[in-house]
């Protein structure tokens, strides 16, 4: 019996099984997150390059939208009334906002300024670790939208460290009486803020690795 197996298994045209890990196969099934890249691999070349120019495009269009915009406001809505459209679901409205969202630290421009440089540094540093599609976008939106902010902080009235950033937008109500009146640059940071947080609940990191892969698979 032993003689008969061994000589099926040498019959000709018939293939053993590839026992090493190239012969063995897995399904994966593409993500919005995937990082571009089998970490598992330490043959492939990772996708930082690709993911810093990414993260760069987007920061780079948020301010040019943000300062696009401000332009336009400061221009068409300066010692004007609110101007509602859709039906008064938003008004456009020109606000010079000395200090942060809700009317907070209105006296203390010089260290939101200081924050905002923080911040910015801490992600051009973090720009070096960076892997993951989904934090270069999240990333992205967060520079561009604290540059945005920060250029008013340092060039606009009334001087460097303390200009008063331009706000344009109240939703329901003109006043900001409903909802706080914010610009471009807030929108992006809040969108930003918001996938950095579902990248963590997703276990995303930010060099493409997630939490908890060896007991997915």
């Amino acid at each position: 019996m032993g003689e008969e197996d061994n000589a099926a298994r040498h019959l000709p045209g018939r293939r053993e099984p590839d026992p090493s890990p190239a012969g063995r196969s897995s399904l994966t099934l593409p993500s919005v997150w995937d990082t571009g890249y089998d970490e598992t691999d330490p043959e492939e070349s990772p996708a930082r390059p690709r993911r810093v120019l990414l993260l760069a495009a987007i920061a780079l269009s948020v301010l040019a939208v943000d300062l696009v915009t401000k332009i336009i406001a400061v221009r068409e809505l300066e010692w004007r009334e609110p101007m509602p459209i859709l039906d008064g679901l938003v008004y456009l409205q020109l606000v010079r906002n000395p200090g942060a969202a809700f009317g907070m630290a209105t006296g203390m421009t010089w260290l939101l300024t200081l924050i905002a440089v923080g911040v910015v540094v801490a992600i051009i540093r973090a720009a070096g670790r960076l892997r993951s599609r989904g934090w270069a976008v999240a990333l992205g939106l967060v520079l561009g939208g604290a540059l945005g902010n920060l250029g008013d902080r340092m060039f606009r009235y009334p001087g460097v460290l303390r200009g008063w950033v331009v706000d344009f937008v109240s939703l329901f109500a003109p006043d900001g009486r409903v909802w706080p009146v914010f610009n471009a640059a807030d929108s992006a940071i809040c969108l930003g803020g918001v996938l950095l947080v579902l990248l963590a609940l997703f276990g995303r990191e930010l060099d493409g690795t997630r939490h908890g892969r060896a007991e997915d698979e």
